[in-house]
């Protein structure tokens, strides 16, 4: 299944929808429901959602269906992540969204153009392939994974030519984060325009 073969006016490939705490970035602590589009191009080697990558291997959910999900949580705020969510057009899901008055935000690596009406743009980009210009202009929130000494200066890189209300986050990789830490940690108090991100949902070991 190919983003082509995909009616996204009627339907999109999902991974997974649950409801939870946002975990990571601007809005960590808030309740959220997460909608994880199967299907990414991406290749991250320290990904731990890996199983969306292909979306021949998940279901095609209508949008009515996902709307009826959400309204029947107590939620006001909707994640749509991945995969790479920004692979599909987003345009009916998130008009849905918007009229039953539900906040949304996306998280992408910023490589696709993004086609849709979303509140909150956290940009995660990836070495793997490189993001459009689009997700800078649109960030809301940078949010650099740091997984080895480099990734300092590669975050700088990025944080200057995202616009200039972003918010910019350092998060350590999960299998290295007694490695990192402490280096973010040294690294925000020397750069206090940048903020620390942690995956907080894994500590309170909830999806």
């Amino acid at each position: 299944m190919t983003k082509n073969e995909v009616n996204t006016k009627i339907e999109l490939p999902v991974m997974e929808y649950f409801y939870t705490i946002q975990g990571e970035g601007y809005h960590s602590g808030r309740a959220a429901f997460f909608i994880r589009l199967a299907g990414c191009d991406v290749g991250c080697v320290w990904c731990d959602v890996k199983e969306s990558w292909d979306s021949k291997n998940h279901p095609l959910l209508t949008i009515d269906f996902l709307l009826d999900q959400v309204k029947n949580s107590a939620t006001d705020f909707v994640v749509i992540t991945g995969g790479e969510p920004a692979m599909y057009d987003l345009t009916t899901l998130t008009d849905v969204l918007h009229q039953n008055n539900i906040e949304i935000a996306i998280e992408t690596s910023g490589c696709y153009d993004l086609i849709g009406n979303i509140d909150w743009y956290c940009f995660s980009p990836k070495k793997f392939k490189p993001p459009v210009e689009q997700a800078y202009e649109l960030a809301s929130e940078l949010k650099i994974v740091i997984s080895h000494p480099s990734d300092f200066q590669w975050a700088e890189a990025h944080a200057s030519k995202v616009n200039k209300t972003c918010k910019l986050y350092l998060q350590p990789e999960w299998s290295k984060q007694e490695r990192f830490l402490p280096e973010i940690i040294e690294y925000v108090k020397l750069n206090p325009k940048w903020k620390i991100s942690l995956q907080t949902h894994k500590f309170m070991d909830i999806p």
